[in-house]
């Protein structure tokens, strides 16, 4: 199985990496420091594309996959799913990542663990 950074580290991390690349990210709902589950809102001026999570595998690896609404979906849409996933797993981490290539960053993040 693979070792996981503490949630906490990784959500900040992922927050500075979306600075680093010219644009911002805040965290919308901070979970469980140690183990809490991250889902990430990547939007582009405030454009929604994505939302990601990491899921641990069949093979004990931890993988980024897209989740919930799609590109372009209703505002409604996007919040009815965010707090009915917040509602779910109280210990989840919900990022918002507003990047300049969000198609580019979704297709680099998928493809790696």
């Amino acid at each position: 199985m693979s070792e996981r950074l503490p949630a906490q580290l990784e959500a900040s991390a992922l927050v500075r990496q979306a600075e680093a690349g010219g644009g911002y990210g805040t965290i919308v709902k901070r979970g469980d420091p140690d183990r809490g589950a991250l889902v990430l809102v990547i939007t582009c001026r405030g454009e929604h594309h994505a939302f990601l999570e990491r899921a641990l595998g069949p093979d004990g690896s931890y993988r980024w996959q897209q989740v919930g609404p799609a590109a372009g979906a209703e505002t409604k849409a996007l919040a009815d799913w965010s707090q009915k996933r917040v509602r779910f797993d109280e210990d989840l981490w919900l990022i918002e990542l507003d990047i300049p290539d969000p198609q580019r960053f979704i297709a680099e993040t998928t493809s790696k663990g």
